[in-house]
């Protein structure tokens, strides 16, 4: 199995709050793998430390090998990583500020128009390519910040809630895109969405308080209760009970 991202007891405190807690998986070549927990559970947290971008208190985590604090740059060359918000430059035009975020990576000339012109197309942006990111609509600036994760083609992504804003053919969209990239990525979605599991999901980690409550196939997730919903209330519900002081 090509295991391209590797979490390690990942923590993460803020003072006397534990945001993540001893969080540990793995995700192959070919997976897909759903993020999943209510708001606050320590899934945005834990996403940034996986980019980097956060500095985890304990733990590792690894990108095709690369640690992602000692060799950040190596790590980053393989990542894809769309934030929580996607920020962006919002004066900048759509097609300025990929280019800007290409050349960032290093593609200049040719290769760059080249790159800038498949992120615009594979994410239906060439309507608004000279509009300026500050005037589209929060499901196109979403759609923005995944252009610039995909444009270098990395074998890594790190999706934070890459469905947010979008409206329902764009979500449907961005999902055939997502399984279109699956076979030659390992992909992350962290998300509260629980219909993106069974829609493009592979796998599932549940995430509630900072600690991991279930890692299984989405199927197996399912096949827990007569819903997804139900699953997954049960199993953050109950975390959350357990995680009450004794009276």
């Amino acid at each position: 199995m090509d295991v391209l991202i590797e979490i390690e007891r990942l923590t993460k405190r803020f003072g006397s709050f534990t945001a993540v807690d001893d969080v540990s998986f793995t995700v192959a070549r070919g997976e897909v793998v759903g993020f999943l927990g209510p708001n606050g559970a320590g899934k945005s947290t834990t996403m940034r430390m996986v980019a980097g971008f956060m500095q985890p208190t304990a733990g590792t985590a690894r990108i095709c090998g690369h640690d992602v604090q000692d060799a950040a740059v190596a790590a980053r060359r393989h990542l894809g990583f769309l934030p929580e918000g996607a920020p962006t430059y919002p004066e900048m035009t759509v097609e300025g500020f990929l280019s800007f975020c290409a050349a960032v990576r290093g593609f200049s000339g040719s290769d760059r128009r080249q790159v800038v012109h498949d992120a615009m197309t594979v994410t239906a942006l060439e309507d608004v390519r000279l509009q300026p990111v500050e005037t589209l609509s929060k499901g196109f600036k979403r759609r923005v910040g995944l252009a610039q994760a995909l444009l270098h083609d990395p074998a890594v992504l790190v999706l934070d809630e890459p469905t947010d804003g979008l409206d329902p053919n764009q979500k449907h969209d961005v999902r055939r895109l997502i399984e279109m990239l699956s076979p030659k990525k390992a992909i992350v979605i962290s998300t509260h969405i629980l219909e993106e599991v069974g829609a493009i999901c592979s796998r599932a980690i549940v995430i509630s308080h900072g600690k991991v409550v279930a890692d299984e196939s989405a199927a197996a997730l399912a096949a827990r209760g007569p819903s997804l919903d139900q699953v997954f209330r049960d199993l953050t519900v109950a975390h959350a009970a357990d995680m009450e002081p004794a009276a």
